[in-house]
């Protein structure tokens, strides 16, 4: 095989997953085109991706701010849910008064759709960002905390039982053994928590607001600017691929180590 051939073929079989999945989007969309162009519904029940394309184009600091808004609610709210989730999940894990207290309390919240709630936290904090902080750490908490639950708890127990003969402190049983140990389990709540949390930015904007895609998307709707509607959704999207590979991307750079790291090595070393 020629150097060039090989040069192809590496680059190819690592990045063989987003070459997929973008052909995959490209083939999508080429049908979705060629289907309104042959059946021709009216643009408010289904527009082409061409017109979504000239709708961002057209409006692009209009998409950005809204944008902005949304994933700012988002992150601010997963922050809040990340560090909540985590003190919550070492307190269960080394309390069993907190186990049958918290534990319980985190998981029937989560029963409740996020939605459902919105309209309380609209009454208790108004209108502003800060209802949409809360719906949104409220929603990442739940896959935060428990994935980091099931992670704490998974440490090998000879591991422990040898900290424990070496009489070695909680704190430090925790921060060499528990939270390494816990490591991919909390990125795997991570990136469930950081989707929910956009999805709860989102809600709350349905509830009540005056920015942000959601709101977008609500006027959007009651104005038949399908086109509008669509738009915002690709936004919200993008947004939310490009923070779920942004995390990916931390964690392969924190826990290269773990078993769950070794395909994406394994994929590039090919």
């Amino acid at each position: 095989m020629s150097g060039a051939a090989q040069h192809h073929f590496s680059f190819y079989s690592r990045y063989r997953k987003a070459v997929s999945a973008t052909l995959s989007m490209v083939a999508l969309l080429l049908m979705w085109e060629a289907a309104v162009f042959v059946f021709a519904p009216p643009v408010w029940l289904l527009p082409a991706p061409s017109d979504i394309a000239t709708e961002l184009f057209a409006f692009p600091a209009f998409y950005a701010h809204h944008a902005v808004y949304t994933i700012r609610s988002a992150l601010i709210g997963f922050a809040i849910a990340l560090v909540v989730g985590m003190l919550a999940a070492i307190g269960i894990v080394y309390s069993r008064f907190l186990e049958t207290t918290i534990y319980t309390l985190i998981v029937g919240i989560n029963s409740i759709p996020k939605i459902a709630l919105a309209p309380l936290f609209i009454i208790w904090l108004g209108t502003g960002v800060n209802s949409k902080l809360a719906i949104a750490a409220l929603s990442a908490l739940f896959p935060i905390a428990i994935s980091s639950v099931l992670g704490l708890r998974s440490a090998d127990p000879d591991a422990l039982d040898l900290a424990r003969s070496l009489r070695a402190s909680g704190f430090q049983v925790l921060t060499t053994i528990r939270l390494p140990s816990a490591a991919a389990s909390v990125f795997s709540g991570v990136k469930v928590g950081l989707s929910f949390a956009l999805i709860g930015a989102i809600a709350g904007e349905f509830v009540a607001s005056s920015q942000g895609l959601g709101y977008v998307i609500i006027i959007s709707q009651g104005t038949l600017l399908t086109t509008r509607v669509f738009a915002s959704l690709l936004v919200l999207l993008i947004s939310g691929m490009v923070l779920f590979y942004v995390v990916s991307y931390v964690e392969r750079l924190l826990i290269p180590w773990h078993v769950s790291q070794r395909g994406s090595s394994e994929h590039v070393m090919i």
